[in-house]
């Protein structure tokens, strides 16, 4: 089934109930027989955006967490695209960049520096076992509050797909991994500021492909921060960090020039050396 699904062109005067309801037509319609797909905003079609998304999930109060393990979300770090190399090391060749491989195989990553979308850092990763942990892997939509908001309704295949989901996986600092713990949009947000518009995007996105709800603090608190951002896409893949790369700016007059200020984190261009504040965003004025 095509993902390329047009939206209609004219719209009537309801507004945003109006938006809700075609981007939940859209929905259906590239709904598959086991999950549903957001529909792709990578293509030369209309966009979806993450606000229309975010107004078709449910809202709900947060079910018990009685009976998670993370066992019911399959075997951790699975090979499910069956490409030889598991989830972990397959985030890390996507997040990292400047790697080097234990061995001939390009798969399990030895070293690479992380520009960590969470805190505007950059984490140099070594892998060994005191120094692996320096860099984790976030599942965006964490498995326990995916399990309390619709997830114990989905099949043992399914949550196998939702953990293993490389738009629900992002590489980041881990000290700030272990912070968030299981936290929602509610109660945990990523520090650097620049990242949040796609931080809570991308879990719009997630929720949506996997028929998840939101409660109603969560809700508010992703629409408060996409009301900054209008316009933010519903993403449907995650750009590997060399492509971010081969864009160069020697300093934000370059930056500012090619009208592409401000830049955020994990955006073509964007390093922490234009970024003086750390915050995630670079030459803001």
């Amino acid at each position: 089934m095509s993902s390329r699904t047009s939206l209609p062109t004219a719209a009537p005067a309801s507004g945003t109930r109006w938006a809700a309801a075609v981007v939940l037509s859209v929905l259906l319609a590239l709904f598959g027989a086991n999950l549903p797909a957001v529909a792709d905003s990578t293509t030369d079609q209309t966009p979806v955006q993450a606000s229309d998304l975010l107004e078709t999930l449910p809202i709900k109060g947060r079910a018990p967490k009685t009976g998670y393990e993370r066992s019911l979300f399959g075997p951790t770090w699975a090979d499910v695209d069956q490409n030889g190399c598991d989830t972990r090391n397959d985030i890390l060749n996507r997040d990292l960049t400047g790697i080097t491989y234990i061995n001939s195989v390009p798969c399990t990553v030895k070293t690479g520096a992380l520009a960590d979308p969470y805190t505007g850092t950059v984490i140099n990763f070594v892998r060994g076992t005191t120094t692996s942990s320096a860099v984790q892997i976030d599942h965006v939509v964490a498995l326990s509050d995916a399990w309390q908001k619709g997830a114990q309704q989905l099949t043992t295949e399914q949550r196998t797909a939702f953990a293993n989901d490389p738009l629900n996986l992002q590489a980041t600092d881990g000290p700030t991994n272990q912070q968030k713990g299981d936290g929602d949009a509610a109660t945990w947000l990523p520090p650097a500021k620049g990242f949040r518009c796609e931080y809570v995007a991308r879990q719009v996105s997630v929720k949506a492909r996997y028929s998840l709800w939101v409660t109603q603090a969560e809700h508010d608190a992703i629409a408060g921060i996409l009301a900054s951002c209008p316009g933010q896409p519903a993403p449907t893949t995650v750009q590997p960090a060399s492509a971010a790369t081969t864009v160069y700016y020697a300093n934000c007059t370059e930056v500012v020039a090619a009208g592409a200020a401000p830049l955020y984190a994990a955006s073509p261009g964007y390093r922490s050396g234009l970024d003086g504040d750390g915050d995630g965003v670079a030459c803001e004025g």
